[in-house]
């Protein structure tokens, strides 16, 4: 049997895929009524339809720096064409690739019993160089520059860049949940992970929030609780928007106008402040909203599934959620 704080942890992470693969198919759709359309009301997991109105694929570009660094394999040939879903080739209740890689951190840790940066890079190098090791059509900004920078002669953990996007944060999850008892350890972990791909300020701070309120949920203190705390005492940058009074303004004004929907953390973790805070005491609804929100939902949804899973354990989440992943969750604990 599982402590109420290891249960915490495990829900944390069924958490982080599950919101993830929920909002898989309408990822990146910026046309509410389009998403509407193509989809209907989404309470499950679905397939992506192959014709994305605001995919910017064809005008997304990767120069590979030569055979050996090619991470675009067969996917190649859909750059630079118009209206390709970025996950195309995925299923129903498959993840995306930024949780694929969050599934090698996971082994990782397994395997070493700890977080070793150099264990995960050469995990994620053989993974992102070797042909059809996934099936995920777009490959974020952070991944095309890491193997510039490599196959441009930088050592591994220099590969990384100045970043700022939501999708950054997901790979914190797992080593909170992993260090859950130790706060020093799971911030600098954390913090060294994060700094492989995912460099400035922003994302810095944005880390060491998201590790914080998970150590804190995930030690009992409740959801909603921990985040009125830090609207009180504007104790993040984060924190610093009207949040209650917003609670009776409709979700797709509240992240649409005040909030954009897009990947930039600066917005992005704000909205999940916002929605947790709202929906702390229905992680199903609250999942299902973030996902007709579009934008960046994915990793949105992937950052609010954890904060609701840290919460309510792996029963915060409807069973056909849990049991409809495509991959179950790797057993860390």
């Amino acid at each position: 049997m599982m402590s109420g704080l290891d249960s915490r942890a495990n829900g944390a992470l069924w958490g982080l895929f599950i919101g993830d693969a929920l909002s898989m198919p309408v990822h990146w759709y910026y046309d509410r009524e389009a998403l509407a359309r193509d989809y209907g009301s989404i309470t499950d997991y679905l397939a992506p339809q192959n014709h994305h109105p605001d995919s910017i694929l064809w005008r997304s570009h990767f120069t590979s720096p030569g055979p050996k660094y090619d991470i675009l394999h067969d996917q190649r040939p859909f750059w630079g064409r118009r209206n390709v879903h970025y996950h195309q080739f995925l299923v129903a209740g498959e993840n995306t690739l930024n949780l694929q890689c969050v599934r090698l951190l996971l082994d990782s840790l397994i395997a070493n019993g700890g977080y070793d940066a150099d264990d995960y890079l050469r995990r994620y190098i053989a993974f992102m160089l070797t042909p059809g090791s996934h099936r995920d059509t777009y490959m974020e900004e952070y991944h095309r520059h890491f193997f510039t920078r490599l196959a441009g002669g930088l050592a591994p953990r220099r590969c990384g860049i100045p970043e700022k996007h939501i999708g950054g944060l997901v790979g914190v999850v797992p080593i909170a949940a992993f260090y859950r008892e130790k706060s020093s350890e799971a911030l600098a972990r954390g913090q060294e992970h994060l700094t492989l791909t995912h460099r400035g300020e922003r994302m810095t701070s944005a880390a060491a929030l998201i590790i914080d309120i998970l150590l804190q949920v995930m030690a009992g203190t409740p959801l909603r609780s921990v985040l009125e705390d830090g609207m009180a005492t504007q104790r993040s940058p984060y924190f610093g928007h009207p949040f209650r009074q917003w609670q009776n303004t409709p979700d797709d004004v509240v992240v649409g106008r005040y909030l954009s929907p897009a990947c930039y953390v600066e917005d992005a973790l704000p909205a999940v402040i916002y929605l947790a805070w709202k929906y702390a005491h229905d992680p199903e609804q609250g999942l299902i909203v973030n996902a007709h929100l579009g934008g960046d939902n994915a990793h949105r949804g992937a950052i609010l599934g954890a904060l609701f899973g840290a919460a309510g354990g792996r029963d915060a989440f409807p069973d056909r959620w849990v049991t409809g992943l495509y991959e179950a969750v790797p057993n860390l604990l």
